[in-house]
This record gives structure tokens, C-alpha cells and sequence, in this order.
């Protein structure tokens, strides 16, 4: 049985290199858009105004359910609840 270890599972889940990256960038958009969420107490209808987007899909968010959001739309929700976003590349080799 030949055993694959994975730095994350988006490594493992993923077809690519470059889907896996996406997927990690976007699990850790929401996960702070959550914890966001969470700190001020924001119920999801008023976030719902805040992001201009349905209290529905603040519901995904909050549920996790990142197939359901691009990297754009996260970054968009981000700005608009005040927080700063930035993007660092490195060069692995």
C-alpha cells in the first residue's frame, strides 16, 4: 500500500497545483470573514446589507461552504466589512 501525505487537503483533493491554491486562498477568506462575523455580534441579515448579497449566501459563508464562492467575491465581502486583504507570492524554488 503505497501511502500520499499531503500539506493540505486541498493538495489531496484537487486536481491541480493552481486549484489547490485557489481553494487554500478562498478556505482562508471565509474563515476570517467568519470569525469577523462572529467577533461584532452581526447577524447574518446585516451582514446580508453589508456584503449586498442575499441573507442566504451569508449562511453559506458562515456554513463553509466554499465551492459556493470565487476569490473575488470574498475579497469584495472583505473590504466591504473593513477588513484588509493582501496577497503575498512566493517564490518556492
Amino acid at each position: 500500500m503505497n501511502i500520499r501525505r499531503f500539506d493540505s487537503v486541498w493538495d489531496a483533493l484537487e486536481e491541480t497545483p493552481q486549484e489547490a491554491a485557489n481553494m487554500k486562498l478562498r478556505a482562508q477568506l471565509m474563515r476570517q470573514l467568519k470569525e469577523h462575523l462572529d467577533r461584532t455580534a452581526m447577524t447574518q441579515a446585516d451582514a446580508a446589507v453589508m456584503f449586498g448579497v442575499t441573507q442566504p449566501r451569508v449562511s453559506d459563508l458562515k456554513r463553509g461552504k466554499v465551492n459556493l464562492f470565487g476569490l473575488d467575491a470574498l475579497v469584495n465581502m472583505a473590504a466591504a466589512a473593513g477588513l484588509h486583504v493582501e496577497l503575498r507570492v512566493l517564490d518556492l524554488v
